[in-house]
């Protein structure tokens, strides 16, 4: 199976979210590696334990943005040393300029059908687009066959779990239905791209990864938005 992973820059720095953190970094690369060993991979991270554009005050927001995109390249460059480092083949691609490979959809998809980890960095290249978008449009372009959103909670819920300690958790819920309900699951751009051309989402606690065929099979808590 080809897998789509997003994975937010925050589970990089650490137990503090910031930076890289080089403990976390070798943990996931042996996760991410062994993962890779039986599905086709590639990945998308976003940038937060860097740079949040839109969170960011005093600088124009296409320029914070910009610099959001740069800091995906980080984290995908850094993540692709330690995968190469645990024995893994892995390259870092990138749809904006810098030191990564250019991303080529073509290129991209004979690495992932020879098994190499592909990590696309760079968001969109747009701003105001997140990476959550950028996930969705890439899962799509390399044909994948789901898009695994991994997060700090295990699925979908109908309110924010850590401040409802009675929120519920759906084990399936549709695209138009966690729209309409505003439930976060993605950003919208990243939803409607999801819903409008048939691409399954499963979204689950980040600490379950190592139980991906669990997490596919809905076996492991998650939740399947189609």
């Amino acid at each position: 199976m080809r897998v789509m992973l997003k994975l937010s820059g925050e589970v990089l720095g650490g137990p503090q979210g910031l930076g890289l953190d080089a403990e976390t970094l070798t943990h996931f690369a042996q996760i991410l590696g062994k993962i890779a060993q039986k599905h086709e991979l590639a990945i998308v991270t976003g940038g937060g334990n860097i740079m949040r554009g839109k969170a960011t005050k005093g600088l124009d927001r296409s320029k914070a943005d910009q610099i959001g995109m740069m800091a995906t390249v980080v984290n995908c460059m850094t993540l692709e040393q330690h995968l190469i480092a645990n024995g893994y083949a892995a390259c870092a691609v990138s749809s904006v300029p810098s030191l990564a490979k250019h991303y080529d959809i073509p290129e991209a998809r004979q690495m992932l059908a020879k098994k190499t980890i592909v990590l696309v960095a760079g968001g969109t290249s747009n701003p105001y687009f997140t990476t959550d978008s950028a996930a969705a449009l890439r899962a799509l372009e390399l044909s994948c066959d789901i898009l695994i959103k991994a997060t700090k909670v295990d699925g979908v819920y109908d309110s924010d779990p850590n401040k409802n300690p009675n929120a519920r958790r759906y084990d399936k819920i549709a695209f138009a239905d966690a729209i309409a309900q505003n439930l976060g699951v993605m950003d919208l751009t990243a939803m409607i791209l999801c819903k409008e051309n048939g691409m399954k989402l499963r979204v689950c606690s980040v600490n379950s990864l190592p139980n991906l065929d669990g997490i596919l099979d809905g076996t492991e808590r998650s939740t399947l938005v189609e």
